[in-house]
């Protein structure tokens, strides 16, 4: 038996095991609620600490637009399998949505259409969800 696997108390009906069932799986969802706000708070750090490389916008050789916060794009985190207890939560509870390829999808909304800053909110987000035992990848795409 390894370090992380506990024993079941042994119940003396199906009420007490359906009871003591409830009650770890509401401490899961307390820890994931935790887990994913503490994560959010990380990545919109790390979005607002990155430094958006400036694109400008040529037209004939002339600049006719500079854009501070850099090229326009998507950022999202991309979590497997998607019936793991986490990933049905997150769904069940408006975090996240099925993704296409498999899995769910947490979307990254802040910081306008700066694909740097959503990038590197997603893989912040990222990081911190693998930390905690889950299957998370960044991924985005520019507009």
């Amino acid at each position: 038996m390894t370090q992380t696997q506990t024993i079941a108390p042994a119940f003396t009906s199906l009420r007490e095991k359906i009871a003591y069932e409830k009650a770890e799986r509401l401490a899961d969802y307390a820890r994931f609620e935790s887990m994913l706000r503490t994560a959010y708070a990380v990545a919109h750090e790390a979005g607002e600490r990155h430094q958006p490389t400036v694109m400008q916008v040529l037209e004939n050789g002339r600049v006719i637009d500079t854009v501070l916060d850099g090229p326009c794009g998507f950022a999202w985190v991309t979590i497997r399998p998607g019936t793991s207890r986490f990933a049905r939560w997150a769904v069940a509870n408006g975090h996240a949505r099925k993704s296409y390829g498999g899995g769910i999808q947490l979307w990254v909304s802040a910081f306008n259409q700066s694909y740097e800053r959503k990038m590197a909110a997603a893989e912040a987000l990222a990081d911190c969800l693998r930390m905690a035992g889950i299957k998370a990848y960044a991924s985005g795409r520019l507009d």
